[in-house]
């Protein structure tokens, strides 16, 4: 089931690996482990897509599939996750890290006027950038090893429950 479902959703390998704006990268696409869909892969793929996705930097889909090369993880879904952190749902994610960081630091968190502006931004950056980075750090870390577990277990009990209906079906 995990794969099929995966499956379904993922781009073509080789149309990834012919085109043209990639070509730079040469043989680095060739890895079989960036499109396959095995429990380690994916695992591996929601670890740092999580990781890059509450990462406040632009280019975050460039860090998820550099990140995923590196530790041979699925890149398609890894460059996925990133879009977890989309204008939208960007404030949201970003105040929540924020929080966390004020709160590592033992800081207090700076509550926020009613009316958000620039200028109130551009005055208060300099307080607010190291419990906002810190707390984007550790989110990201966080909440990328516990997906890397959590993918790990369910896999293997998705794939220990079809062996046991298997089992029980030839009897």
């Amino acid at each position: 089931m995990p794969r099929r479902l995966f499956k379904r959703y993922m781009p073509d390998p080789m149309s990834i690996r012919e085109h043209k704006s990639l070509r730079f990268l040469g043989t680095l696409l060739h890895d079989p482990n960036l499109w396959h869909l095995n429990r380690h892969s994916v695992a591996r793929a929601m670890a740092v897509g999580l990781f890059a996705a509450f990462l406040p930097i632009p280019l975050q889909m460039l860090l998820a599939a550099t990140l995923a090369i590196i530790v041979r993880g699925n890149m398609p879904i890894a460059v996925s996750l990133v879009w977890l952190t989309n204008p939208i749902t960007m404030p949201a994610v970003f105040f929540c890290t924020y929080q966390t960081g004020a709160w590592l630091m033992d800081v207090p968190a700076r509550q926020l006027p009613d009316s958000l502006t620039w200028e109130w931004i551009r005055g208060e950056i300099s307080t607010l950038w190291q419990p906002f980075l810190l707390g984007s750090v550790v989110t990201g870390l966080a909440l990328g090893a516990l997906s890397y577990f959590m993918v790990m277990t369910y896999w293997r009990w998705w794939v220990a429950r079809q062996w046991k209906r298997r089992k029980k079906s030839r009897m």
